[in-house]
């Protein structure tokens, strides 16, 4: 049996990951800060799994012990997140990850599959693949070339590593997010029958549904080393290049709504289109789901009542409250206390 090493695990794709190992019969820890709350909870009755509530930056060799292979999703999640601390974002997602990787191939880990993300193509003209130039634009981005490039660097025939670019990440999870915009329209249409679109809805994004992309890791985990080993891959499909609004018509449509818009933001600068050619001929994966897939999801979840859009549903507003919270505390506490 497999153990696997999830560090982000409890987050928005790593709890979704974390099931979909469990189901495959893998023993999984996650290691997680739980910024979000403990979002495994109801998959604490399974035996095979270990949750660990500790940081990439500071955890103990020990959490090592026993593991065969290491799923890499811990970092502060997106572009604006990254932007409110761009030293934090460096330390944790870029410095935390590189420390991570090492341990791992000290502690003699077989396998590490590195999350990383297509916006760090930037802008683009030209449809991208993995032998194009890349465009870092946030710190976000910037941090993830970092990370890839430290982890394919300890690439050998003992240490497996790969790096996977993901599209933007579509569907439900037990770490919700409003952040992204699939999720984001289809919340907009249930509660104001209006879609939400980022100015001006002809930026070109890749979009991936979260079942997908956490299969791609377990795709690249199970694929024989050769093929994998210090390479790079985006993780997507060719026909999930959308723009942004074309894909609010087609989700109206899909949900049977008329379709009304609802512009926000300043212009888009990130515009890309990406080739995920190599992912299937190199080991054969593809992608199952489609946006209309992911957007009925989520909007039965939000009409039962078994989705809602709070606090922690949005990553920067919980990042800023998280961090108030923070200073307000140590202001009043006094002997480890507050009242």
């Amino acid at each position: 049996m497999t153990h696997v090493l999830v560090t982000g695990g409890a987050g928005y794709i790593g709890s979704v990951l974390t099931q979909l190992l469990l189901e495959g019969g893998c023993a999984v820890t996650v290691l997680d800060r739980l910024f979000f709350g403990d979002t495994l909870v109801d998959l604490r009755g399974n035996l095979k799994l270990r949750v660990i509530q500790d940081d990439i930056r500071w955890c103990p060799e020990t959490v090592f012990k026993g593991i065969d292979a290491v799923c890499d999703l811990a970092a502060l999640s997106n572009d604006p997140a990254g932007e409110l601390n761009p030293e934090k974002t460096l330390e944790i997602n870029y410095e935390g990850r590189a420390r991570i990787c090492r341990m791992a191939k000290k502690a003699g880990v077989r396998r590490y599959v590195l999350a990383s993300s297509c916006s760090i193509y930037g802008f683009q003209d030209d449809v991208v693949d993995e032998t194009s130039g890349i465009n870092p634009l946030t710190t976000y981005a910037v941090a993830n070339r970092k990370a890839e490039e430290s982890t394919l660097a300890l690439a050998s025939k003992d240490f497996t590593a790969t790096a996977v670019r993901q599209a933007t990440v579509y569907g439900l999870s037990r770490r919700m997010r409003f952040d992204l915009a699939i999720n984001g329209m289809t919340l907009a249409l249930h509660k104001n029958g209006s879609v939400k679109i980022l100015r001006d809805g002809t930026q070109w994004r890749p979009m991936v549904h979260i079942r997908d992309t956490s299969r791609a890791f377990i795709a690249v985990l199970e694929a024989e080393p050769a093929k994998v080993n210090g390479e790079i891959f985006n993780v997507g499909s060719d026909d999930q290049n959308l723009q942004i609004r074309p894909l609010a018509e087609r989700l109206c449509k899909a949900l049977g709504l008329p379709y009304v818009e609802d512009w926000y933001g300043d212009p888009d600068h990130r515009s890309y289109r990406v080739s995920f050619q190599k992912i299937t001929d190199r080991i054969g994966y593809a992608t199952c789901e489609t946006p209309e897939t992911g957007a009925r999801e989520i909007f039965a979840a939000l009409r039962k009542g078994t989705l809602t859009d709070g606090p922690t549903t949005r990553t920067v507003e919980w990042y800023k409250s998280l961090i108030q919270w923070h200073d307000t505390l140590q202001s009043v506490v006094q002997r480890d206390v507050v009242l």
